[in-house]
């Protein structure tokens, strides 16, 4: 659930603690503090708001990004991150990145995932794409599922000169934080379950991943509306390991943080799969005394280079 407020700074841990639904009895009106807060009257008002920024070009790593509309009509689109090429073009992996942000805040062309995809593309070479899908409560999940899955599918097209011309797409990998590990996970799910999807998808790697615990999740429920309870499998896969055990990729890594209020569900999700018969290899990363997608708020400091460095190796 990662949020970059301009002038706050919220530790997620503080932000589960603080989050709370008041709903009023004549015009139940819902307060998700410091997410959002729903009038009487339908209306949302989020409590801070996302900027963005444009493409660019950085000169220092040589990577270059563009912006590219994938339903006009739904808003959805996609930021594309190309790493500085030398000398005679090279088939390099393809990664599809989804932010995080409890699927109602932050967006893929903020400030924040911006900076951090132009220095994992650099990093690890590859070619990346970034999901942006519509937010949550105005488009109740599972748009933002249909909407990722609509990205997916326009990638696997491979019509865009940069994918056309750089990616591999024998070697295509899903990755996302927070809410955004949730939907790469479901994306993952979908893409085994569909035989026609093409590329071939070789790993996933889930940082700090939103997932349920056999609990209510107010927040996941009021979002999610037509949810089929605290086992649904699109928030609580670790209640589901035959689901996991069919998983078409042969790697995983799971990242978490020794101060995450959700470190206890990336542990589950790991143990589960470890336990399902699940084929491939999993693995799990914890970097200890931080907390909640702490390597998007404070990007150069020495452990975010740490976790850096295990997606860079996973990824290669």
């Amino acid at each position: 659930m990662a949020l970059h407020f301009t002038h706050l700074y919220f530790p997620l841990s503080f932000l589960i603690i603080c989050l709370y639904v008041k709903s009023t009895l004549a015009g139940k009106a819902h307060n998700f503090y410091p997410l959002f807060k729903v009038d009487a009257d339908g209306s949302v008002h989020r409590f801070q708001e996302t900027k963005f920024v444009p493409p660019s070009y950085n000169p220092k790593t040589g990577v270059q990004s563009k912006d590219v509309t994938i339903l006009p009509e739904q808003n959805v689109s996609a930021r594309l991150y190309l790493p500085k090429i030398s000398g005679k073009p090279q088939k390099i992996p393809l990664l599809l990145y989804i932010h995080g942000g409890g699927f109602c805040v932050q967006s893929a062309f903020s400030p924040m995932y911006d900076s951090y995809l132009h220095k994992l593309t650099a990093e690890a070479n590859v070619v990346s794409v970034t999901i942006d899908y519509r937010l949550a409560p105005e488009h109740p999940i599972p748009s933002c599922y249909d909407d990722s899955w609509a990205v997916m599918k326009w990638v696997a097209q491979g019509t865009d000169p940069w994918l056309k011309e750089h990616a591999d797409f024998s070697r295509v990998y899903l990755a996302g934080d927070s809410a955004g590990a949730n939907i790469a996970h479901n994306m993952m799910v979908r893409a085994s379950e569909e035989s026609h999807f093409l590329p071939s998808l070789i790993g996933m790697v889930l940082v700090d991943p939103y997932f349920g615990n056999d609990k209510l999740d107010t927040l996941w429920t009021y979002l999610c509306p037509k949810n089929t309870g605290i086992y649904d499998p699109r928030f609580n896969p670790a209640a589901h390991p035959r689901l996991l055990s069919k998983l078409n990729c042969s790697k995983i890594l799971v990242c978490t943080a020794g101060k995450d209020f959700l470190r206890d569900r990336a542990w589950t999700y790991y143990e589960t799969m470890k336990r399902s018969g699940w084929k491939g290899e999993v693995g799990i990363k914890e970097i200890e005394g931080e907390g909640h997608v702490f390597h998007l708020f404070n990007q150069t400091c020495e452990k975010a280079n740490v976790l850096m460095k295990s997606l860079v190796e996973f990824l290669v």
